[in-house]
């Protein structure tokens, strides 16, 4: 199913698209309108839809038994801007209610930053708000993320990975007395763990290791990039605490360098390398 944004396309679509509720300034008033400086550019189309999500959520279900019969592609007028395209997706997941509306997932921003819809996918870790269905090819298989309790269908429980997480204090300790002026950085000290600052909490790498699976004790790939975040934090002060804590038999030594977690990290972190780094520091201690 494809979403048409633009209305010079809609003769292009006739006999396979649909048109969502396409009142416009043009259009005779139905049920009395709001006065407008401008009609045609008010409270028309998609933003009447959206104020009715009921009445909108009936057009597409409507549009969606036509895709039994084949492709529909649906043309949704007067969208402007990116809040009513989340809008109209929005509503388009609710509409999944049609055919199983039990189906559990997360889900939130649907644009790679919250991390909340990491799952299984055709074999792989990915932000399933960042696969598109093209890339998968004919075939589709989904599952919850390895390694993690299931909740229900395809939700984890992430308490114990957000346990580890906090566990390695994932947060800048700084003793200064107030009053001081700003802790200021150089670029190049900012830089020394750019990296790891990109982590969204997904849990793909960590889902995704080996080491985790055999030993659910393992602290595990995003805790350690978390912790060197703030290890190489040159205001930072407890460096030598999150080593310690990262030297114990469940820290880094655990880690045996497959990669899997660069591979499955959406935000192209190098994992890996961030976890040699934590393991040559502890190393220097002495």
């Amino acid at each position: 199913m494809e979403i048409s944004t633009s209305k010079s396309r809609k003769t292009q679509l006739a006999g396979s698209a649909g048109t969502t509720f396409d009142i416009g300034g043009d259009k005779l008033p139905v049920g009395g309108f709001p006065a407008e400086p401008n009609p045609f550019l008010g409270w028309r189309a998609i933003r009447m839809c959206l104020d009715q999500p009921e009445m909108f959520k009936g057009q597409l279900r409507a549009l969606l038994r036509a895709s039994a019969f084949g492709p529909v592609k649906i043309l949704v007028p007067m969208l402007a801007h990116a809040r009513e395209i989340d809008q109209t997706l929005d509503l388009l997941t609710r509409a999944k209610e049609l055919y199983d509306g039990s189906i559990t997932f997360r889900r939130s921003c649907a644009h790679g930053v919250c991390g909340s819809d990491a799952l299984l996918i055709n074999g792989r870790n990915r932000l399933a708000c960042k696969v598109r269905v093209e890339q998968l090819g004919k075939s589709i298989s989904v599952a919850p993320l390895p390694g993690l309790p299931i909740v229900k269908d395809l939700v984890v429980d992430m308490d114990e990975f957000f346990g580890k997480y906090r566990s390695v204090l994932p947060f800048l300790v700084a003793e200064a007395p107030e009053g001081e002026g700003e802790r200021l950085q150089s670029q190049a000290q900012r830089e020394r763990y750019d990296d790891t600052t990109k982590c969204i909490l997904c849990a793909a790498c960590t889902s995704s290791c080996p080491s985790f699976w055999a030993q659910p004790g393992y602290v595990g790939p995003a805790a350690i990039v978390n912790a060197h975040r703030f290890i190489f934090d040159s205001r930072d002060q407890a460096a030598d605490e999150r080593l310690e804590i990262l030297s114990n038999e469940d820290g880094v030594w655990r880690c045996r360098t497959t990669f899997n977690c660069v591979d499955a990290c959406p935000r192209g972190i190098n994992i890996t390398k961030a976890i040699l780094e934590v393991s040559s520091a502890i190393g220097s201690r002495g």
